[in-house]
Order: C-alpha cells, then structure tokens, then sequence
C-alpha cells in the first residue's frame, strides 16, 4: 500500500524533489566537452595555483570567464578533494547554485502571488503558487542536462531568482531588499558579466516607472541601495584586478561586451530555443498575463516580465546564440508562469497532466529498455547501435546504480496512482518527470556516457607517448576545451603554434579529424601518437616529434 501525497506539495517533498533532480551524475563522471572542462580547469588552477584573482585555463590568462562560479567551485575542491574527485567537487557549485536558484523562486512566488489566494482559506491553495513555481522551473527542458554541468550561467540563474526574490520587498522592507538584490545584482555581475546585471538592473527600473507603489521614496530607497551594494560586491574584484594588470580588465570588459553575431539573427535564435527550452513555462506565463490582466500594472507581473524582456534583448544583443545561454531567462519566465499554472481551465490542466504521464513513462520505459540492451544485449538492435557508439565499452552491473534507479521507478508509479486531483497536479508531474530521466539515465548510463565523453584516456595516453624531459610541446588547432582537459588530468600545457616557426617547438601536438590525416605540420615530423576518445567522428589527437 503507497502513501497518498497531498497536493501541493509540501516543503520538504519539493526539496526533496529538488535534492533528487540535482544530486544524480554531479560525481560520477569526468570534465565532457565545452563549458564543463573549462569550467573545472579554471577552479583548478585556482586550488593549485593559489591565485584566485585571475581566471586561467592552461596557466594562461581566460578573460572571457568571470570568477564567481570558479571561486566557489576551487573551494568545494579543496575542502572535499581528498573525499572526491576534484571535478565532482567542483560540480557542488552546480548543485549549490540551481537549489539557490529554486529556492529564490519558490520564495518570490509566495511573496508576489501569495495575495492572489488570501481569499480562501484553504492553507494548501494558499501554497500553490510558490510549488508551482519551483516546479516549473524544475521542469524546463533547457536546464535538464545543463543544471548538471560546470557552468558559469548556473550562478547568473541563480543571481536573476535572487533578485526576484527581493523584489517583493522593494516598498515594506526597502533597506533589506535592496541589500538582497544588490547582492545578487553583484553576483550576477560576477558570474557571467555585465549583461546579465545590466538587464536585471533595467528590468527594475522599468518596474520602478510603471508601479504606482515603487514610485516612492521607499521605492527609490530600495533601488539605491541594491545598485550600491552591487557595484561594492563588483568593485572587489575588478578593482584589484585593475591593480594587478589594466590589461586583464580591459581584456575582460571587451569579452564580456563586444557583440557577437547580428541582434536579429541571435533573437530569432534563442526565441526558437527558448520555443523548447523553457516548455512548459512559457505557454503557462501567456496564459497567466490573460488571467490576470487587470493586475498587469502591478510589480509582481511587471518585473518577472520585464526580466525575460531585457534578459532576451540583452544576450541577443552581446551574443554569440548559444542555447546554453537561455537557462538565465528560466526562473523569470517560471515565476510570471506560476499564477498561470493553477488558473489554467480544467481541460487545459488535464492535458498538461496527461502529456505529463504518457511523455515520461514512455521514454522512461526506453531507459530501461536501453539498459537492459546494454546489460543483456536484448533488444539486439539496441545493443549494437549502443557499442557502435562507444566501441569497446564493456558493461558491468551495479547494484547500488539499478537499486537507485529502481528507487526512482518506483516513485514515478506512485505519483502516477497516488495523487490526487489538484490545480498543481500537472506541474507536479512534469517536475517529476524530468528527475525520474535525469535520475535514471545518470545512475544507469553514466559509465557508457562518461567512456565516450571523457578526455581522461586521451589524455593517459598522450602522456606515456611524451619523450622523457620534453620541455616544449605546441598545440595546432587544439581547442580551449581540449587544452583545458589535458591541463587538468595529466598537467600537460601546450603553447600556441607558430607557423612561421613550425619547429619552435620539438613536439607538436594536432587535433585533426579522424578520416584523414592533412594537418600533419611537415615532412620531416615523426608521429609518436594517434588517439582519440571511442566513438568519436569528429576529432583525433596526434603527437608530433621533430626530426633534426
């Protein structure tokens, strides 16, 4: 017999539910490609270096990162280094910055739409919205893999749900709102740059002139002393980065604002991102500005919307159109989508509700299914397109991983069979939805991912093939996160090939592609090495050494 839930739910299942979406994966596999690498490797060379101030990947200076996501994952690895791996530790900032993140919301829903449902006395209604909104936000499609990974933009999300989280507060506790959000306008200044902080501090701005409440002394109280308390948290690092090299900060400043791509092409590009990413949000926030139409004037609807509006423009304007990007708009279109998921039509719930059920037992039921390929090799066709894609991978039971993601089964019947009617059921289940994939798919497919994924190997092996005391190796057309990958697990740093010089160096190291062999740098090198990571179509590590 299974325990009936009670709708919604209350705040230890929603954390719960929060830990459980977060908490699978964030261990158990190495640096993959892109942001997650490089990310690592700049907390890296911050624990190993002992200089904090200046982002590095490869001992070499990367402005194009700011440092508070580094800062913070450098110190999860070196108090917890010696327990776990120093990239896993490194991805409790990740942890730490998405539960932040859904914390803010939840509060800035029940702070904004708490009123909408004063009227009625029922407690659990009155606790709809701010479950609706952690919900949604745990539901959006664009953050499933990315509130997993090591990235800066995980801290810029949780900066934008912090400073919806004050906001509330801007007219009956000015002095403590603003010390809030200008703490999360700083911080949003510090982990993505200017952008983000500048589309925030605009959307508030733009509130302050439309809301008749925040066009008061108290209203202006709040908005000074969050851009004061934002430019004080800003000003301790840039000023002493400016101290240690004006360059460095230049350097970041023209990384940080120079426009990549063309406005147009960059907006219709993370409108048709955000089209899936941010689903089922986005139609749920349309429906919630028809509902409360009449409340359109009010901070609690103007601000959400105001964000997504500024936060949209603004990274179409700086660019480049990375999908990666877009995670920053979700707690702002999750908290305007909040009062638009318990008013939705009883139809229109059903649906949600339904799609909810039949998406995520259907592909669940895939999970499985590509398990049992990879454990028994049944269904066959699923075993073999598994091992063409990780060739070699050999498949071993744990029973800790199949208990866990048994676990995670299990409850997904449970909320199928043992909930009860409810504006938030629908939210419910797609929230639970995506944990149930996440969760099943990093406790049962990790080690395939992670042997595909991982530069670890690639790494090893370049390593042995090194001539003992070689003292100069050069990269040609070896990308950052590649470089960064080979800093990080084995400590081999390239410098930059010169092709004016081409033997400046006695080893040189070339990514190229795997079906031909046309960027060798010359006749008269030697190839010591050629690997790459299984399965992989597109690049090839080979290791070059200079015959004099």
């Amino acid at each position: 017999m299974l325990p009936r839930l009670s709708l919604p739910l209350s705040k230890t299942m929603l954390a719960l539910l929060a830990i459980v979406f977060v908490a699978p994966g964030l261990l158990t596999h190495g640096p993959w490609k892109s942001l997650d690498a490089i990310s690592i490797e700049i907390a890296h060379q911050m624990a190993t270096r002992g200089d904090w101030l200046v982002p590095r990947v490869a001992g070499e200076a990367w402005m194009t990162q700011s440092p508070l996501f580094h800062w913070v994952g450098a110190l999860f690895g070196d108090l917890l280094g010696t327990f776990i791996p120093f990239h896993g530790a490194v991805r409790l900032a990740s942890a730490l910055f998405t539960l932040a993140a859904l914390a803010a919301v939840y509060f800035a829903a029940r702070s904004a739409y708490g009123p909408l449902a004063m009227d009625t006395t029922d407690r659990q209604a009155r606790r709809a919205p701010a479950a609706s909104a952690l919900l949604l936000l745990v539901s959006s499609v664009g953050l499933f893999v990315h509130a997993h990974e090591a990235t800066p933009e995980l801290a810029a999300m949780a900066a934008v749900a912090g400073v919806l989280a004050a906001a509330p507060h801007a007219v009956t506790a000015p002095l403590r709102a603003g010390l809030g959000a200008g703490l999360a306008l700083g911080a949003g200044l510090l982990a993505t740059g200017p952008i983000v902080a500048t589309a925030l501090l605009g959307a508030l701005v733009l509130t302050a002139l439309a809301d008749s409440d925040w066009r008061s002394a108290r209203g202006l109280r709040f908005l000074l002393t969050a851009v004061v308390v934002a430019a004080a948290l800003g000003a301790a690092w840039l000023v002493p980065l400016a101290a240690r090299d004006a360059t460095l900060l230049t350097d970041w400043w023209r990384e940080s604002t120079t426009p990549e791509g063309v406005l147009l092409e960059n907006l219709r590009y993370f409108l048709v991102v955000l089209s899936w990413a941010s689903f089922p949000a986005w139609p749920l926030a349309l429906w919630a500005l028809w509902a409360h139409r009449r409340r359109l004037g009010t901070a609690e609807f103007l601000l959400p919307a105001f964000a997504s509006l500024a936060l949209l423009l603004g990274l179409a304007a700086a660019g480049p159109a990375r999908e990666l990007y877009t995670i920053v708009m979700l707690p702002a279109l999750a908290l305007l989508a909040a009062p638009g998921a318990i008013a939705l039509r009883r139809g229109a719930a059903a649906a949600l509700d339904w799609y909810a059920v039949m998406t995520f037992t259907f592909f669940g039921g895939l999970v499985w299914a590509g398990y049992c390929a990879l454990m028994l090799g049944v269904p066959r066709k699923l075993a073999e397109n598994a091992l063409k894609m990780a060739p070699g991978f050999v498949a071993r039971f744990d029973a800790v991983q199949f208990l866990s993601a048994l676990l995670l089964s299990v409850a997904w019947l449970m909320l199928l069979f043992r909930l009860p009617r409810s504006a938030t059921r629908g939210v419910t289940r797609w929230a639970a939805g995506m944990t149930l994939l996440w969760g099943t798919f990093a406790t049962l497919y990790m080690p395939w991912a992670d042997y595909q994924k991982s530069y670890r190997a690639v790494a090893l092996q370049l390593k042995s093939r090194l001539p003992v005391g070689a003292a100069c190796i050069s990269g040609r057309y070896l990308g950052p996160t590649q470089r960064a990958a080979l800093s990080y697990h084995v400590g081999l740093i390239t410098r930059p090939y010169d092709p004016t010089r081409p033997d400046a160096c006695p080893l040189v190291l070339v990514q190229g592609s795997p079906h031909h062999e046309l960027d060798a740098p010359g006749p008269r090198w030697d190839k010591l090495a050629d690997v790459g990571r299984p399965g992989d179509r597109s690049e090839r590590y080979r290791l070059y050494r200079l015959v004099r």
